[in-house]
């Protein structure tokens, strides 16, 4: 029997997904977070020179069999040792983090709707709706600051496997949304009424 709540937030790169969850952070703090971006498959051979020989924007890219097992066990109230990952060096990482388990996990990713089998784990799907120029500007600053990037590499990941992957994968599973929060962290109201219903499942 579940003994764990699992909200999923989805969104396309860059559209704010991690800005609500720090926002739920500041108000909540008994949860599990579980990014999507930790469970990717190791690409060691990638570089800013052939940064589109590996497709990170595609359902493929990622663990699932792994990811669907660690939601299984945090649903159940075990603990897991969540994967982490070097997004300089493409691969994942020796080093794991010790995930004790609560009553809510909070489950964040691009594609984290379009695998069934890890959708049907997801107890209240929310999907953030951002404007694509808003979304690529805030790419292309994280990935030069913090992935070691160049502009060149980046546009040309974007243009070839970011945007066609957002609108063949992502933007489809909008379908399966409970909630859709329109631009992100600044829809206040939105975020109001996702903290009602996490107080309601940590006070249940």
């Amino acid at each position: 029997m579940d003994t764990a709540k699992v909200i999923g937030i989805c969104g396309g790169s860059g559209s704010g997904k991690t800005t609500i969850v720090r926002k739920i952070s500041e108000l909540v703090s008994d949860f599990v977070f579980l990014p999507q971006d930790n469970y990717y498959k190791s690409a060691e051979y990638i570089s800013n020179a052939n940064i589109t020989a590996f497709n990170f924007d595609h359902p493929d890219a990622f663990d699932n069999a792994l990811l669907i097992e660690h939601l299984d066990r945090l649903r159940r109230g075990e603990a897991v040792d969540m994967p982490t990952y070097d997004f300089v060096r493409n691969r994942r990482k020796e080093e794991t983090i010790r995930m004790e388990p609560r009553k809510l996990v909070i489950f964040e990713g691009i594609m984290i709707f379009t695998n069934q089998e890890v959708r049907e784990r997801i107890d209240l799907k929310i999907f953030v709706d951002t404007p694509d120029d808003i979304r690529f500007i805030r790419r292309l600053t994280r990935d030069i600051k913090e992935r070691g990037r160049t502009i060149d590499s980046v546009v040309e990941q974007y243009l070839t496997v970011v945007r066609p992957g957002h609108y063949q994968f992502i933007e489809p599973t909008k379908q399966y949304a409970d909630i859709i929060i329109p631009e992100g962290g600044a829809n206040e109201r939105a975020l109001n009424v996702l903290v009602s219903f996490i107080n309601s499942v940590l006070s249940s």
